[in-house]
Formats: C-alpha cells, structure tokens, sequence
C-alpha cells in the first residue's frame, strides 16, 4: 500500500486543454500509457465526459475533470486552483483547446465579433493560462532541481498556410507560434522546455464537415503519405517531448502532418 502511495505522489502531472475529445483526447490517452496523472479542461458537463474519464483512469491514471473555458480568466485560474488542491503540483501543461471560426468568411467579410470570439480562445486563453503554469512551474523548480516540466502548444499548419476562408484562425495560429518562441525564451533559464505541434489534417469531430473534400485531396497527393492524420499522431509527439526525449530543443516546431508542407516539384 505504501509503495502504491509513493509511486503516486511522483507520477507527473498533465494537463491538457480540450482533452475530452479529438485531438486533446488523443494526447491525454497517450500521456496516461505514459503513467501521467492527468487533468482535462474543458467545457463540457462532467456527465458527458465521464466515458472518457474512466477510459483515461482504466489506464491507471488518476483523472481531475476541470470544466472551464480557457478563454475565460477566472475559469483558467479555477483549473489552476483545482489542480493545486487535488494533485499539489503540474510537470506537464498542453495548450490544446481552439475553436474554428463559427462561419467561414472571405478576408473581405471576416467579422470582429468572429475575430475576437477565435483569438480568445485560440490565442489570448492559452498565453494567461501558460503564464499562469509558468510562473508556478518556476516555483516547483527553485524549490526541488531536480523537478522536470514541458509546455506543448498545439498549433496547426494554418500557422503557415494561409486559408483566406478563415483568416483569424490562421492568424491566431500563428500567434501561438511566438507565444512559443517567447515562453521558450523566458523558461529557459529554468530549464523548462517548450514546445510546438503543427498538425496537418487530422480526422476529429472539427474536420467531420468538410471530410469529403479532404479525402479526396489526400487522393489525389495533398500529403505525402496518403492518408489522414489521427489525434494519436498527435499523442505519440506530445508523449516524445513530455518523456524528456528532446530536451535540447526548446522553441522547436514538430510537423505532424504526413507531409503536406513540404515543398514539392
């Protein structure tokens, strides 16, 4: 029994923003076989997640379902608050949560409510909740040398790409890109990586209206390797950095997109 305690008191700690579905969910499984204790933010009512709850505790880990919307700030301190009081300590924070916009408008249509709505959450969410983490990962680190941390943002290749039909997604994208840059920056000193995720076109509840056209342009040589990205592609990257598998490359982007960026003839 004393065994089994000590071995939870040092498992790490995840938390990751819109982890009960898509690809947060993916990575959330992912880190569970990785003997993560995980918590999922999210909006929705704990009734409607409690299947992915008990999927994520059959894998052995001890699960904190945090309702919240991280474009909220008082919802970003309660997850922070709620994963002090259960578990007394994070290692592990992946800014996962976006949303797309709710119409898709051309540049010369694009709305400021729509804008704003995306940046929110996409954007200006995930950098207070980052700083929040941070300034609390340094607190861990100057009080034991030894603890070892990582932030993972998850971006898209709209970081890049541009999509004319949905401006301030791209935009917001791209926004997380230098957040990236500058967490990295600043934590560096503490030795706390951070970390970027670009993926591609990935089959999640986001992508379901518009699967018809991509799966006729993966058909047709859009990516590389000839098929979808899945949320544990996404996963198995995540799991790479939180293992401590590149802690040489803080600021680094991970393409997980089967190719689809790569300059061709």
């Amino acid at each position: 029994m004393n065994d089994d305690a000590d071995d939870r008191a040092v498992r790490p700690v995840a938390m990751i923003t819109g982890g009960s579905r898509g690809i947060g969910l993916g990575i959330a499984l992912e880190l569970a076989k990785e003997g993560c204790d995980i918590v999922v933010c999210g909006r929705r009512e704990r009734d409607s997640v409690q299947n992915t709850i008990e999927e994520l505790q059959g894998l052995g880990s001890d699960v904190l379902y945090s309702r919240g919307d991280v474009s909220d700030a008082d919802s970003r301190a309660r997850m922070i608050s709620e994963t002090k009081d259960h578990f007394g300590r994070i290692n592990i924070l992946v800014n996962n949560a976006g949303v797309a916009p709710k119409v898709r408008a051309d540049v010369l249509e694009t709305t400021e409510e729509s804008f704003e709505w995306v940046m929110k959450t996409n954007l200006q969410g995930p950098f207070f909740l980052t700083q929040l983490v941070a300034n609390w990962m340094v607190e861990q680190k100057e009080s034991d040398p030894e603890f070892r941390g990582c932030i993972v943002n998850i971006s898209s290749i709209s970081a890049t790409v541009a999509s004319v039909s949905r401006g301030e997604y791209c935009i917001s994208k791209a926004g997380i890109s230098m957040a990236t840059k500058l967490w990295a920056t600043r934590l560096g000193e503490f030795d706390i990586p951070v970390y970027e995720i670009q993926p591609g076109v990935t089959k999640t509840d986001m992508t379901a209206a518009v699967q018809e056209k991509y799966d006729k342009l993966i058909s047709e040589g859009l990516c590389i390797q000839k098929r979808w990205g899945f949320p544990e592609d996404v996963g198995k990257a995540v799991a790479m950095m939180a293992r401590g598998d590149i802690p040489y490359s803080t600021g680094q982007v991970l393409m997980v997109d089967g190719g689809l960026t790569l300059p061709r003839l």
